[in-house]
């Protein structure tokens, strides 16, 4: 297994118990990613944040190298459920082409931000072999 980013830190500076992805055997699994910049939480509302929750989505994904496309599954958590379509529209623009399976819910959150996203991703690597 590879993990990414295990004993990072996030909002005021306390370290994160967790990897922020971890790979086995071509499966990637993304933790919850947030609006977060240099261990906080960006000011602005449901688009700024879900700009940035998606972006830093797929920077895990990317320097794990993965792609949207490698998404099969996303769980997306909101804090206020009239923030829906809105989340929807902007994330159609990063998975209109590869849409995943999806569950969204709504949710209390854990820190002062409007969305939560993790993801699970599969790319078959050079020595996995399915076919027996």
């Amino acid at each position: 297994m590879i993990r990414y980013g295990a004993g990072e830190r996030g909002a005021g500076g306390q370290v994160l118990p967790f990897a922020r992805a971890v790979e086995a055997d071509g499966w990637l699994h993304v933790s919850g990613q947030v609006a977060m910049e240099g261990g906080e939480i960006i000011a602005g509302g449901i688009v700024a944040q879900t700009h940035k929750t998606i972006e830093n989505l797929i920077a895990i994904l990317t320097e794990a190298g993965y792609g949207v496309e490698d998404v099969v599954r996303v769980g997306v958590w909101l804090d206020d459920p009239r923030d829906f379509w809105t989340f929807n529209k902007i994330y159609a623009g990063y998975f209109g082409d590869n849409p995943p399976a999806r569950a969204c819910v709504q949710a209390q959150m854990m820190v002062d931000c409007k969305v939560e996203v993790d993801c699970v991703a599969y790319k078959l690597k050079s020595g996995n072999n399915t076919n027996p």
